[in-house]
């Protein structure tokens, strides 16, 4: 026998039938006369034994791919591509960092509720450049160290900002050392 999976003819095809049951009273010879048992001619695995998708719900609709709906109204097409705002997602990742840290951060927080992405990098850059702040307070006594932190800013913000846009294609999240996993717990907690 035969138990491949993906097999041009049904297993029930070469499978050798049993016997028809006896009947005593009939002869030998009326016996070997009879015709041998048929099999049904449907399939019981047929597709148009199989009710339609709307069958199963109170309304009918399609699901024709990405766009519209979320989970939680019972809709099946999910986009996680799509933003509250009327902004592709990667550049709304790169406004998290580039509108005056940390308060793009904290602006897209309030705005953005679709995107985990987008909340991620908003998350982060609101905690990172916060605590960059406070050392800017803390270091604004003197003037080269200011300097100093400064250029650093500029260069972490053109970096995260760069990820942001980059990873953007495949969803994936960069995180900081210690901020980004704590932005990554708060967009999973969410």
């Amino acid at each position: 026998m035969d138990f491949a999976p993906y097999q041009d003819t049904a297993p029930e095809t070469t499978r050798a039938l049993s016997p028809p049951p006896a009947n005593r009273a009939l002869s030998p010879a009326g016996r070997n006369a009879r015709s041998p048992p048929t099999r049904p001619t449907t399939d019981p695995f047929g597709a148009s034994s199989l009710p339609a998708p709307n069958h199963f719900s109170d309304e009918p609709r399609s699901n024709t791919g990405f766009g519209g709906g979320d989970v939680e109204s019972g809709r099946l097409d999910v986009n996680l591509f799509e933003t509250s705002l009327p902004i592709r997602l990667d550049y709304e990742a790169c406004l998290s960092y580039l509108l005056l840290p940390p308060a793009g951060g904290v602006f897209l927080l309030l705005l953005e509720h679709k995107s985990d992405y987008v909340r991620f990098h908003a998350w982060q850059s609101a905690l990172t450049f916060s605590a960059i702040f406070v050392i800017h307070l803390i270091f604004s006594w003197t003037a080269i160290i200011s300097w100093i932190l400064f250029v650093c800013d500029l260069g972490l913000i053109a970096f995260l900002t760069l990820h942001a846009y980059q990873d953007a294609d495949g969803l994936d999240r960069f995180e900081l050392p210690f901020f980004g996993g704590l932005a990554s717990s708060f967009v999973d907690a969410e």
